[in-house]
Protein backbone atom coordinates (compact mmCIF):
# COMPACT_ATOMS: atom_id res chain seq x y z
CA UNK A 1 0.00 0.00 0.00
CA UNK A 2 1.20 3.48 -0.85
CA UNK A 3 0.22 6.43 1.35
CA UNK A 4 0.75 9.87 -0.15
CA UNK A 5 -0.66 13.36 0.24
CA UNK A 6 0.35 16.98 0.51
CA UNK A 7 2.97 18.35 2.83
CA UNK A 8 1.88 18.70 6.49
CA UNK A 9 -1.20 16.52 6.02
CA UNK A 10 0.11 14.14 8.67
CA UNK A 11 1.52 11.28 6.61
CA UNK A 12 4.38 10.79 9.05
CA UNK A 13 2.07 11.02 12.06
CA UNK A 14 -0.35 8.45 10.62
CA UNK A 15 2.55 6.17 9.63
CA UNK A 16 4.01 6.46 13.16
CA UNK A 17 0.64 5.53 14.67
CA UNK A 18 0.48 2.48 12.39
CA UNK A 19 4.07 1.55 13.32
CA UNK A 20 3.33 1.85 17.04
CA UNK A 21 -0.08 0.16 17.08
CA UNK A 22 -0.11 -2.37 14.24
CA UNK A 23 3.19 -4.29 14.30
CA UNK A 24 1.93 -6.71 11.63
CA UNK A 25 2.27 -3.87 9.09
CA UNK A 26 5.81 -3.35 7.83
CA UNK A 27 6.57 0.34 7.33
CA UNK A 28 9.19 1.28 4.78
CA UNK A 29 11.77 3.80 6.02
CA UNK A 30 12.73 6.26 3.29
CA UNK A 31 16.14 7.80 2.79
CA UNK A 32 16.55 11.56 2.61
CA UNK A 33 19.24 14.17 2.20
CA UNK A 34 17.42 16.71 4.37
CA UNK A 35 18.48 17.39 7.93
CA UNK A 36 16.46 15.74 10.72
CA UNK A 37 13.69 17.69 12.41
CA UNK A 38 13.64 17.78 16.21
CA UNK A 39 12.68 14.37 17.65
CA UNK A 40 13.31 12.49 14.36
CA UNK A 41 15.42 9.37 14.83
CA UNK A 42 17.73 8.10 12.11
CA UNK A 43 16.58 4.68 10.95
CA UNK A 44 13.12 5.09 12.48
CA UNK A 45 11.61 8.13 10.76
CA UNK A 46 14.10 8.31 7.88
CA UNK A 47 17.59 7.20 7.01
CA UNK A 48 19.42 10.54 6.87
CA UNK A 49 22.23 10.37 4.31
CA UNK A 50 24.35 12.85 2.41
CA UNK A 51 23.84 13.80 -1.22
CA UNK A 52 26.86 11.82 -2.40
CA UNK A 53 25.60 8.56 -0.88
CA UNK A 54 22.10 9.19 -2.25
CA UNK A 55 23.48 9.74 -5.76
CA UNK A 56 25.56 6.54 -5.60
CA UNK A 57 22.47 4.54 -4.63
CA UNK A 58 20.34 6.20 -7.29
CA UNK A 59 22.86 5.57 -10.04
CA UNK A 60 23.00 1.82 -9.35
CA UNK A 61 19.21 1.48 -9.14
CA UNK A 62 18.82 0.84 -5.42
CA UNK A 63 15.67 2.97 -5.16
CA UNK A 64 12.17 1.77 -5.98
CA UNK A 65 11.30 5.45 -6.27
CA UNK A 66 13.07 8.71 -5.63
CA UNK A 67 12.39 12.41 -6.03
CA UNK A 68 13.62 15.87 -5.26
CA UNK A 69 10.89 17.23 -3.00
CA UNK A 70 10.03 20.93 -2.70
CA UNK A 71 13.01 21.65 -4.95
CA UNK A 72 15.41 20.96 -2.11
CA UNK A 73 15.99 17.57 -0.51
CA UNK A 74 16.07 14.14 -2.12
CA UNK A 75 13.92 11.30 -0.83
CA UNK A 76 13.92 7.67 -1.91
CA UNK A 77 12.56 4.25 -1.00
CA UNK A 78 15.17 1.49 -0.94
CA UNK A 79 14.06 -1.24 -3.34
CA UNK A 80 15.43 -4.39 -1.62
CA UNK A 81 13.52 -4.20 1.71
CA UNK A 82 10.22 -3.62 -0.11
CA UNK A 83 10.69 -6.63 -2.40
CA UNK A 84 11.84 -8.81 0.51
CA UNK A 85 8.79 -7.86 2.57
CA UNK A 86 6.37 -8.50 -0.27
CA UNK A 87 8.06 -11.82 -1.10
CA UNK A 88 7.57 -12.87 2.54
CA UNK A 89 3.84 -12.17 2.23
CA UNK A 90 3.83 -9.35 4.80
CA UNK A 91 1.61 -6.27 4.69
CA UNK A 92 3.73 -3.31 3.58
CA UNK A 93 3.13 0.43 3.78
CA UNK A 94 5.12 3.03 1.88
CA UNK A 95 4.63 6.61 3.09
CA UNK A 96 5.92 8.71 0.20
CA UNK A 97 5.26 11.86 -1.81
CA UNK A 98 3.21 12.21 -4.99
CA UNK A 99 6.20 11.89 -7.34
CA UNK A 100 7.23 8.66 -5.66
CA UNK A 101 3.68 7.29 -5.71
CA UNK A 102 3.55 7.79 -9.46
CA UNK A 103 6.83 5.90 -9.88
CA UNK A 104 5.64 3.02 -7.70
CA UNK A 105 2.40 2.81 -9.70
CA UNK A 106 4.51 2.15 -12.80
CA UNK A 107 6.44 -0.65 -11.10
CA UNK A 108 3.79 -2.17 -8.81
CA UNK A 109 0.47 -1.31 -10.46
CA UNK A 110 -1.56 -3.68 -8.28
CA UNK A 111 -0.61 -1.84 -5.08
CA UNK A 112 -3.37 0.12 -3.35
CA UNK A 113 -2.78 3.87 -3.57
CA UNK A 114 -4.24 5.92 -0.70
CA UNK A 115 -4.39 9.70 -0.67
CA UNK A 116 -4.29 11.30 2.77
CA UNK A 117 -6.22 14.55 2.58
CA UNK A 118 -6.52 17.43 5.06
CA UNK A 119 -9.95 18.35 6.40
CA UNK A 120 -9.49 21.79 4.78
CA UNK A 121 -6.86 24.03 3.21
CA UNK A 122 -6.85 26.25 6.32
CA UNK A 123 -6.13 23.24 8.52
CA UNK A 124 -3.25 22.19 6.27
CA UNK A 125 -1.73 25.68 6.53
CA UNK A 126 -2.24 25.67 10.32
CA UNK A 127 -0.44 22.32 10.63
CA UNK A 128 2.49 23.44 8.49
CA UNK A 129 2.93 26.72 10.34
CA UNK A 130 2.37 24.99 13.69
CA UNK A 131 5.26 22.59 13.10
CA UNK A 132 7.63 25.51 13.28
CA UNK A 133 10.33 23.54 11.48
CA UNK A 134 10.49 25.48 8.20
CA UNK A 135 11.45 29.01 7.31
CA UNK A 136 8.79 31.29 5.83
CA UNK A 137 10.33 30.80 2.37
CA UNK A 138 10.25 27.01 2.74
CA UNK A 139 6.65 27.12 4.02
CA UNK A 140 5.64 29.11 0.92
CA UNK A 141 7.38 26.57 -1.31
CA UNK A 142 5.68 23.68 0.50
CA UNK A 143 2.26 25.31 0.24
CA UNK A 144 2.73 25.88 -3.48
CA UNK A 145 3.66 22.20 -3.86
CA UNK A 146 0.66 21.21 -1.72
CA UNK A 147 -1.73 22.90 -4.16
CA UNK A 148 -0.41 20.69 -6.97
CA UNK A 149 -0.43 17.59 -4.76
CA UNK A 150 -4.08 18.17 -3.75
CA UNK A 151 -5.03 18.37 -7.42
CA UNK A 152 -3.66 14.82 -7.89
CA UNK A 153 -6.17 13.25 -5.49
CA UNK A 154 -8.21 11.64 -8.35
CA UNK A 155 -5.14 9.57 -9.31
CA UNK A 156 -5.51 7.54 -6.11
CA UNK A 157 -7.69 4.50 -5.39
CA UNK A 158 -8.93 5.71 -2.00
CA UNK A 159 -8.95 8.98 -0.07
CA UNK A 160 -8.77 9.16 3.71
CA UNK A 161 -9.37 12.53 5.38
CA UNK A 162 -6.94 13.02 8.26
CA UNK A 163 -9.25 14.79 10.68
CA UNK A 164 -8.27 12.42 13.50
CA UNK A 165 -4.99 10.47 13.51
CA UNK A 166 -6.33 7.39 15.26
CA UNK A 167 -9.39 7.14 13.02
CA UNK A 168 -7.41 7.76 9.84
CA UNK A 169 -4.77 5.21 10.88
CA UNK A 170 -7.35 2.57 11.70
CA UNK A 171 -9.09 3.16 8.37
CA UNK A 172 -5.74 2.78 6.61
CA UNK A 173 -4.94 -0.48 8.42
CA UNK A 174 -8.40 -1.87 7.64
CA UNK A 175 -7.66 -1.23 3.95
CA UNK A 176 -4.29 -2.98 4.25
CA UNK A 177 -5.91 -5.99 5.92
CA UNK A 178 -8.60 -6.19 3.25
Amino acid sequence: MVLAGPTAVGKGTVAAYVRDNFPEVWLSVSMTTRTPRPCEINGVHYHFIDDEQFERMRQVGEFLEWAVVHGRAKYGTPRAPVHETLAAGRMALLEIDLQGARQVREQIPDALFVFLAPPSWDELVRRLVGRGTESEDERDTRLDTARHELAAQPEFDVTIVNDNVQRASEELVSLIRA
